[in-house]
């Protein structure tokens, strides 16, 4: 870490109020953004703040996070353009577990490149015999429309299936987790808003 943004001329991108921007954003403190990226909330807050400017391994870390790529931190606002095209050839597909145990499905970024997004979205895949995600929460809303197969969206002490072509905005502030039924797999765009 560097101290003094000013003698390396850094200060003009304003990198600590960006990363607090899309903390802001996403509803996250201090200490969960350090939960995220293995950082105390101590230099994060530093960070925040200007007092230290972050390695590009640290401000990676933090991209990351955010899923925004390392050019947010260092691009002019004004001249951001006024939409994003995603190729299907470059978008990355990842499990969404990473602890070596078989994955309950494997997403797409929707909008990967998209900085300051007020959304994510993603293209969802559930293999047969998967096992149904951990229940989890978060603030905002989602919204789940199913491309193909069929999906079991289970909350607390119901479920409801959808099928192809059906549709759900619900609050996912609420325990919920995912399972794909049927002999076919699921596929399925998910998009997650910010806080309210």
């Amino acid at each position: 870490m560097e101290t003094a943004a000013e003698t390396l001329g850094l200060e003009r991108y304003k990198i600590g109020p960006k990363i607090r921007r899309l903390r802001k954003s996403k509803d996250l403190s201090l200490v969960r953004l350090g939960d995220h990226t293995g950082m105390s909330a101590g230099l994060i807050s530093k960070i925040e703040t200007g007092q230290l400017v972050p390695t590009l391994p640290t401000l990676m870390r933090i991209a990351t996070v955010f899923g925004v790529g390392l050019e947010h931190f260092f691009e002019d606002d004004a001249k951001r353009p006024k939409a994003t095209v995603v190729r299907r050839a470059d978008r990355l597909r990842l499990p969404n577990r990473t602890d070596g145990a078989a994955p309950t499905y494997w997403f797409e970024s929707l909008d990967f490149p998209v900085t300051d997004r007020r959304m994510d979205a993603y293209l969802a895949t559930f293999e047969p015999g998967a096992e149904a995600t951990a229940p989890h929460r978060h603030t905002g809303g989602e919204l789940i429309y199913v491309v193909r197969g069929r999906l079991l969206l289970s909350f607390e002490n119901e479920a409801v299936e959808l099928h192809e072509g059906d549709s759900t905005y619900f609050d996912p502030s609420f325990p919920h987790s995912y399972s794909q039924t049927g002999k076919l797999s699921c596929r399925a765009v998910v998009v997650v808003t910010g806080p309210k």
